[in-house]
Parts: structure tokens; sequence; C-alpha cells
């Protein structure tokens, strides 16, 4: 009861967002944190659940936006062979988000089957080339993405519909609505991933590798799955970004991007759902708060003092901290986990896909 509560409160007041905070600035800050939070929920469901860091997370975000302005835009470049030419006549912005997911989460697939062969430092190294070299492609494809120049005048989202009629997303409010949807449909993807047999072999997978496989539990089979669906969220954000911003260059690759994504990760709670969402609300608003107070060097002095002290004094990061902050208080919920069930969580076996061999894990419910 409570938790149907509380969920209903939530969504009316990210419904009814744009009415009482009307100030463009600040609604143009809201539409790009939730599009880092998305990145940041798609980053988790890596990082999070198989224990995987990827530092190349940005790379999906870009390739997402470069796909999705191509197709708006069209492009004509030199063919491959020969003297002739490849020509991709403007297409529908809402068929650039398919195109966007879908790439995205192809070489998502890809660099997980390469990559995931390797473990630790080598994996983390992998994924950061990967982003570098996407965005050395993009800065020197010239003919193809107008390298440092930028594409730009990319065309906002838009619908048609019969019986309705066609329109573009041009201010802010329908915008935001877009990214508010992107966003509960991440979570809903997210939770019913993890509460699924599949979300459990993760977890297994993060907490005892070797165990999960002497169980029968397929590595690379689970991992793939889960950078596949990271990067395709990336990829639809990344998208977003570029029909809202309506202005791509090759910085959208940034390492600092990918940095940010992890900060939400981490001092939200890395591993649990609304942790990268919490993480991403402070992080993306305490620096507006602190640009009305402080000038740029102490600004980023603050920030860095909030990090260090959140990983300190909350290592498993702010939402695990609540959590059991409210049961000592309150006691216990539908919508908190107690300590009992906490520990039936940790003795929750999951069923392998061989012969009913089952493994003991640790925060399936997460």
């Amino acid at each position: 009861m409570k938790k149907s509560l509380y969920t209903l409160v939530v969504l009316v007041v990210l419904f009814t967002l744009p009415y009482w905070l009307q100030d463009p600035y600040y609604q143009h800050i809201v539409i790009t944190t939730g599009l880092f939070i998305v990145g940041a929920m798609s980053m988790n469901l890596l990082l999070g659940y198989t224990g995987q860091l990827n530092l190349g997370h940005i790379a999906f975000f870009g390739i997402g936006a470069y796909v999705s302005a191509l197709t708006s835009l069209g492009f004509d470049i030199p063919a491959f062979w020969g003297d002739g030419r490849i020509v991709v006549e403007p297409g529908s912005p809402f068929v650039g988000f398919l195109l966007a997911i879908l790439i995205a989460g192809l070489f998502g697939y890809v660099v997980g089957k390469l990559s995931f062969k390797i473990r630790g430092a080598y994996f983390v190294i992998v994924t950061i080339s990967f982003a570098e070299v996407t965005r050395l492609v993009a800065l020197n494809w010239v003919d193809l993405t107008q390298g440092p120049l930028a594409l730009n005048n990319i065309p906002p989202m838009g619908y048609s519909l019969p019986f309705v009629g066609s329109g573009e997303f041009w201010s802010k409010t329908p915008n935001y609505y877009l990214v508010l949807v992107l966003g509960l449909v991440c979570y809903v993807i997210i939770r019913r991933i993890v509460r699924s047999r599949v979300g459990r072999a993760m977890i297994a997978l993060r907490e005892n590798e070797p165990l999960a496989v002497s169980t029968g539990i397929n590595v690379t089979r689970y991992l793939n799955f889960a950078a596949m669906v990271s990067a395709a969220m990336a990829g639809a954000a990344g998208s977003l970004y570029a029909h809202y911003i309506r202005i791509i260059d090759p910085d959208v690759f940034l390492f600092i991007y990918t940095v940010t994504m992890v900060i939400m990760v981490i001092t939200g709670g890395k591993g649990t759902l609304i942790g990268p969402i919490i993480g991403g609300i402070i992080f993306g608003i305490l620096p507006v708060g602190l640009r009305e107070v402080a000038g740029p060097e102490a600004q980023w002095i603050v920030y860095g003092i909030a990090m260090v002290l959140i990983v300190m004094f909350l290592p498993q990061g702010i939402v695990p901290a609540v959590q059991r902050l409210w049961e000592r208080k309150f006691g216990s919920g539908d919508d908190v986990p107690t300590r009992k069930q906490e520990a039936h969580t940790r003795d929750a076996r999951v069923t392998t896909p061989h012969e009913g061999k089952t493994l003991k894990t640790r925060g399936a419910d997460a």
C-alpha cells in the first residue's frame, strides 16, 4: 500500500513538473539531467548487476546520437568501392530513433562478445579504447560526420498520426515528456530483467562467477545480453539528446560523460533500481545550485568534496543507506526490505538451465 502511494505521488510530480517549473533554463537542466540518468540506469544494468565496469559507455550514447542525426539529415559520401557514392535521403526522426537503438545495441553486443573474454583492468582498457576509437572516427570521417564542424540543424522529434495530423516538438515541454517516457520505459525493462531468472543469473555472476559457471550458468550469454540492452538504452538516450540539442559534434564522446554516469551509479547505489536516479538528480542538480553561490573553481571543489563524503560515509550508496535508516526509524514496509527479507534474499536459490541445479545469490530483488 505504501509503495503504491509513493509511486503515485512521484508520478504525479513528474508528469506535472513542466506546469510548476516554467523557467526554460531549469527545464533544460531537467531534460539533460534526465537523459544522463537514463544513461546511468543503463550503465547500472551492467555495472550494478553483473559487476562489469564499462568506461566506454558514452560511446553507445554518441553512436545513438550520430545514427539518429544522420538518418534525419541524410548524407552523401563516397562509396568504399569504385567511383560511386552512397546517398541516403533525409528520413523521419522516429526512424532514426529506432535505428539508434538497434545499432547501439548491436555495437554493445559486438563489444561484449569480443571483450568479455577478458576481465578486470583489461576489460576496462578495451572499453575505454572503443570509446576513443568512436570519437576519432566521428572527428576524422568528415564526409559523413562533418568532423569538428558538427552536424547541425538536426530536426526535432515529431509525430505523424492518422486522423490527428503531424507536428514537431520544438519546445521544451514535449521534449521533457519524451525523456520522461523513455526513462519510465527503461526503468520498467530493467526492473523486469533484474527480477527475472536472467537477472538472478546476472547477480550470481557478480557475486561468485566461478561458482555460477560450475552450476551451468552461461557467462557469455548473460553478459552479452546485459551489454546489448545497456548499449541500446544508452543509444536511445543519445538519439533524444541529438534531436533536443539539434547539434552534435565529437565532444559527445568525451570521457568525462562516462565518469559522470559512473558517479551517478556509485553514489546513488549500484545494484539498486533507483540508485542511479537519486545519484543523477543530486549530481545533475548540484552544479546548477552551486552556480548561484560560487565561482567555477569553488563549484568543482564542492562537487568533489560531496562525492568523496558520500563514498566515505555511505560506501554502498545513498539508497541502501536510506533503506537501512528507514527500517530502524519506521520499521519495515512494502517498499523497504527488512534485514530478515535481505537475509532471505541472500539465500535465494537461482535455478540454472542445467538440470535444476541451484546457486545461492545475494540481492536478487535489489
